[in-house]
């Protein structure tokens, strides 16, 4: 059967069996392949993404078109789109994973006890790892290498409108790991669209899955967290807020605002509300408006900015809470930094904020006392992204406190296990 068909499977539950314990003994061999070895798939990885270009692109209009179809908005058109430059982002991803030291064997920990027990830390693979996702097919390829590259064997389940792409990009990785000598096992893509297979998924498929990492939207996620019999990394949605202090340079204001909003409105770092302060409401607003309007974005505020911007729509309390992901921004006035944190911490997901501001103490409470994944200073919320920090891609941004918190890239996708050498000690 030919998964880019995705012709009817008569028995889910023996296919989904059959991928769990595929992918559990896959990653006992991927667990003990070494840096060299895992390289060599990326890199081959890299150059099949090149190489089979057209077809990719080919496999992603046939997505598009039935997106089309089914009347899906500009913002997740956005999304599934891929084109020559997004292709070759995913394959210098792919080289950029590569490029990154090897977590698994690291020794994070070394101290010996006074009995001269030498006590060491080491990083190790979290084993087999379940990621769904919506559609976004770039995912496909960050989420097998970023497993790969940890040492974990993962079992994918792409979003049904970038089912094509999302395979075609896959099938890109099992070559590489076949030019490298490693089990195509270890990333696999679950080949129906059936929903039913993400239940079973969840169901942690007879202990063979130790992980599940969602990605998407609010339902998706709430979803996740309500049925998975395993443990969960994740995050419920990208409300995301920029706050302009009245000490921020009014242009760098505006451009950051403007970049925060509008550089790509469907991604999880977007910011979906701004608040400012009441202080700046005359200096700094027009600039921000202005620049906001003319790139195509619809404004909705409370009453203090509508009273001072005709352009405004007034919002309403579910604007505090919606994760648009669309060429839409709420706008509240705030009187300082207080009120600032007091609406995020009421409003928001935890997932990524921004202080616009030049007055230290402003900008040193808000990064102290807000307890976001990630808090930025002078810089847009579209920056909340692995490859943007440096590590390669992500599988996404984790807004819980356990195990991994802010952008999931490969050293978060390992535990640790503890190595004690003795030299005969026996315990009194």
């Amino acid at each position: 059967m030919s998964a880019r068909t995705d012709e009817a499977i008569d028995n889910i539950a023996d296919l989904m069996q059959g991928l769990g314990h595929a992918a559990r003994d896959a990653a006992r061999l991927l667990a003990r392949a070494d840096t060299a070895q895992k390289s060599r798939a990326l890199q081959a990885a890299a150059a099949a993404l090149r190489d089979r270009q057209a077809s990719i692109l080919e496999a992603n209009a046939q997505d598009l078109a039935a997106a089309r179809q089914k009347g899906l908005s500009g913002a997740m058109l956005d999304r599934l789109l891929l084109d020559a430059d997004r292709v070759e982002a995913m394959a210098r991803g792919l080289e950029e994973i590569d490029a990154l030291a090897d977590p698994v064997g690291e020794v994070i920990g070394d101290w010996t006890r006074p009995n001269g027990l030498r006590i060491q830390r080491v990083r190790v693979p979290l084993g087999v790892i379940g990621i769904i996702y919506e559609s976004r097919p770039n995912v496909t390829a960050d989420a097998g290498a970023l497993c790969l590259k940890s040492g974990n064997a993962v079992i994918l389940r792409g979003g049904s409108e970038s089912f094509h792409s999302s395979t075609a990009i896959h099938e890109c990785l099992v070559a590489g790991l076949e030019a490298a000598g490693l089990p195509t096992t270890a990333v696999q893509m679950i080949p129906t669209r059936s929903r039913d297979a993400v239940g079973m998924l969840l169901s942690g498929l007879d202990d063979c899955v130790d992980v599940i990492v969602p990605r998407g939207g609010k339902n998706l996620i709430a979803r996740v967290q309500a049925d998975a019999r395993v443990p969960v990394i994740g995050h419920l949605e990208g409300l995301c807020h920029v706050y302009v202090h009245a000490s921020a340079q009014p242009e760098m204001a505006r451009d950051v605002t403007l970049n925060a909003k509008m550089r790509r409105t469907g991604i999880c770092g977007a910011a979906e509300t701004l608040l400012i302060d009441r202080a700046a409401l005359a200096s700094h607003w027009p600039g921000i408006a202005d620049a906001l309007v003319d790139a195509g974005c619809e404004l909705r505020g409370d009453a203090e900015v509508c009273a001072v911007d005709n352009r405004v729509q007034a919002a309403t309390e579910a604007d505090w809470t919606t994760e648009y992901l669309d060429a839409i921004l709420a706008v509240r006035v705030v009187d300082g930094v207080d009120e600032a944190i007091a609406h995020i911490e009421s409003h928001g997901s935890g997932h990524t904020e921004c202080i616009i501001a030049e007055d230290a103490a402003a900008v040193q409470q808000f990064l102290h006392d807000l307890d976001s994944a990630i808090l930025l200073h002078n810089a847009s919320t579209q920056f909340a992204d692995g490859g943007e920090f440096g590590m390669g891609a992500e599988i996404g941004i984790a807004t819980g406190r356990i195990h991994a918190r802010g952008p999931v890239g490969a050293e978060q996708l390992t535990s640790y296990k503890y190595v004690v050498t003795g030299s005969g000690q026996t315990r009194p």
